[in-house]
């Protein structure tokens, strides 16, 4: 079988063509440039053996613009897993790592079927979606992160004012906050200001205190009188709206792109449109999975096996050494799942009533969920509860 391995750079890759029945190399290592001219010289140098299976390591983004060329240009592509890869570098007793060597050792890989996986126009596609929904997922983190520093600034400013709300970054408690950002000022504002800022906007709630209890407070708050804090207030409120604009943008482009998959994922009681979206654009295409089994490795959920001889471990953990992405949405919106789905409720209670720990149980859910979602999508079916009891 001839195949055709190329190793990623970010400003030059190489690639060569080899017969892996005979072990002879027909095209030997050439670099060629990640720009249109070197794509060009890639495809008329493989162009004769295009019947044939083109296969690069999964890495990052710089392989990106690559594969969709070479999808465009009717190319058959394999994705390796860079694990594999270093596996085969190992076995061959190579340390380090080396560019021509290892476009030979990636043509090696696309020999076994397991050992890649195959993409086309519509997987294509799905890794835009991935990359929406990964946005999203590194936008609440920084979302969060903001919001940290935020109470930070607060505990200097005005370490009283949360205990004003019942919870944080409502609509009033932000306004307030960015008009007049400490204790300091809130104490020095006349009372009628601070009336007319605590009346709700639109159909929002009423603050449950008063101007005087909020200017009281701040007369007699310990908070520090600092322009520099006053002027951070600002500015990572700035950067909190911000985001959160932003993120109400991405999630609307995930509701369309969902609305066109119409996955029966998200017939699920407790999955929503964004946590579908995310589990569907992790795992790609179902059919690569040979069982629900594999969709789990994948996930990095399945439970450590460890035995030797007569022993077996008692207790073990997850591998946590498939997709991260996919396990964090998974176990988010496991509780959910609990919560709307009686079923899922008592298998989880059940497991709880065997001595399972929340989060052992929590897994157990999630692999059943995993199981549950194979099933759905290979047979492309919705949900049902009544055929899972």
């Amino acid at each position: 079988m001839i195949t055709i391995g190329i190793d990623i750079a970010k400003e030059n890759h190489f690639a060569c063509v080899l017969n892996n029945q005979s072990g002879e190399l027909i095209i030997e290592p050439f670099t060629f440039k990640n720009n249109k001219e070197g794509f060009n010289k890639l495809a008329s140098t493989i162009d004769p053996f295009k019947d044939y299976i083109v296969g690069f390591e999964d890495t990052g983004h710089y392989g990106d613009n690559l594969l969709f060329f070479l999808l465009n240009n009717n190319f058959k592509v394999g994705l390796i897993n860079p694990i594999t890869i270093k596996m085969k570098r190992k076995s061959k007793l190579k340390t380090a790592k080396n560019d021509k060597l290892d476009t030979m050792l990636i043509a090696q890989a696309l020999i076994h079927k397991d050992e890649y996986r195959l993409v086309t126009m519509k997987t294509y596609h799905l890794r835009e979606l991935k990359k929406l929904t990964r946005h999203h997922h590194d936008l609440k983190e920084d979302l969060n992160i903001y919001k940290n520093r935020l109470q930070k600034t607060i505990d200097l400013v005005f370490p009283e004012f949360n205990s004003l709300f019942g919870s944080k970054y409502g609509v009033t408690y932000m306004r307030l906050l960015e008009r007049f950002r400490s204790a300091h000022t809130i104490s020095k504002t006349d009372i009628r200001t601070l009336r007319k800022a605590l009346e709700p906007v639109g159909n929002g709630r009423s603050v449950s205190f008063s101007a005087e209890e909020l200017k009281e407070l701040a007369s007699n708050s310990i908070g520090e009188k600092s322009s520099s804090s006053e002027f951070q207030v600002k500015h990572l409120i700035g950067s909190i709206q911000m985001m959160e604009e932003q993120i109400v943008e991405v999630d609307a482009k995930i509701k369309e792109l969902s609305d066109q998959l119409n996955s029966p994922i998200t017939s699920i009681p407790g999955i929503g449109t964004f946590s579908g979206m995310s589990i569907l654009s992790e795992y790609g295409d179902i059919s690569r999975f040979d069982s629900a089994a594999k969709l789990i490795s994948f996930a990095g959920v399945a439970p450590y096996v460890i035995e030797s001889g007569q022993f077996e471990a008692a207790r073990t953990y997850i591998t946590k050494k498939g997709n991260p992405y996919l396990r964090k949405t998974l176990y988010q919106i496991a509780l959910p799942v609990i919560r709307f789905n009686p079923v899922f409720y008592e298998y989880y209670t059940l497991k709880r009533n065997q001595g399972k720990s929340h989060r052992c149980a929590l897994g157990h859910v999630v692999r059943k969920l995993l199981r549950v979602i194979y099933h759905l999508v290979s047979n492309d079916i919705l949900f049902d509860e009544t055929k899972l009891i």
